[in-house]
């Protein structure tokens, strides 16, 4: 319906035309989204077939959930409609990361049973701003390190290099990952075993050991001892007994049966489990097999 014969649109024939209600398009008109082109004698808003147009960009852009100030702002040049897309992905990113969150931190409550408390500090924990997980992380290694300037530099970058942060767009698995991970690490006893292992390192490596050196060993005994496994060799045999001397020569079994001890730490593994977690990789083995092999063998060597 036109009014007057003049080819000027009424409100009620705007929204026949474009399947709208009155009531939406009063209101974005408003709002300054869709201002008339004219008002009749009676003071009635008019609108001609650019209005239409107009409209169906004013619809298309709320649809896509742009609120009204940006479709303002396009639709007065402000901005372009790929710029406001732009703004408006980058928000659904983050939105999309905090339903994530959500989702995780949800998840965790029904398995793990939460009470109101835990589930309050897990959202709390998974909220983190990434400069707050950061500080986290560097006060775990300060601690940890403190003081210990000799301990293998190859172990502190493993350490720092396994906690590191979400990713920018976490699994549910990550998240869950990452809150046990700052629980774990915000706890002292935890903190009290990694501390030990380092203070052990720190006391056993001379000033001329390259770095690195704890780590091969440890991953020489792990050899070593999966070898023997394999050949059916017995703890306490004199066979075990060569093992463990062409691992740890002349060393006191006892003292290195205390140092193992501090390394083979279920919490120690269990760290490694959530790091690999969030970072995305494999899960890695806790050689629980073959710790447990080297142990006994120490144990009949000191016993003997």
């Amino acid at each position: 319906m036109t009014h007057d014969g003049t080819g000027l649109l009424t409100i009620g024939a705007l929204a026949r035309a474009t399947g709208l209600s009155v009531r939406t398009i009063r209101y974005w008109s408003d709002e300054g989204a869709l201002p008339p082109v004219a008002r009749s004698a009676g003071g009635y808003r008019l609108y001609d077939a650019g209005s239409v147009a107009r409209l169906e960009l004013v619809r298309t852009l709320r649809e896509l959930g742009l609120g009204l100030d940006d479709v303002r702002r396009v639709l007065t040049g402000e901005t372009t409609v790929a710029q406001v897309a732009a703004a408006h992905v980058a928000a659904l990113d983050a939105r999309i990361r905090s339903l994530k969150v959500t989702r995780a931190v949800l998840s965790t409550v029904a398995r793990r049973g939460s009470t109101a408390e835990e589930t309050t500090l897990m959202n709390r924990l998974a909220r983190l701003s990434a400069a707050e997980r950061a500080r986290i992380l560097d006060d775990f290694m300060t601690e940890i390190f403190r003081g210990l300037d000799t301990a293998d530099p190859d172990i502190r970058q493993r350490l720092r290099f396994a906690a590191a942060d979400l990713p920018d767009d976490p699994t549910p698995e990550q998240v869950d990952a990452w809150v046990e991970l700052v629980e774990l690490i915000q706890d002292p006893e935890f903190r009290t075993v990694m501390r030990r292992m380092i203070e052990f390192n720190a006391a056993d490596r001379g000033p001329d050991v390259p770095g690195g050196s704890s780590l091969w060993f440890m991953s020489r005994l792990i050899r070593s001892a999966g070898e023997a496994l394999r050949d059916g060799v017995e703890p306490g045999t004199p066979r075990a007994a060569a093992v463990l001397r062409d691992l740890i020569g002349d060393a006191d079994p006892a003292v290195v049966l205390k140092r193992l001890a501090a390394v083979a730490d279920p919490r120690l593994n269990r760290y490694r489990e959530l790091s690999a977690v969030v970072n995305g990789w494999d899960r890695p083995s806790a050689h629980t097999e073959r710790f447990g092999w080297v142990v006994a063998a120490l144990e009949a060597r000191a016993a003997g």
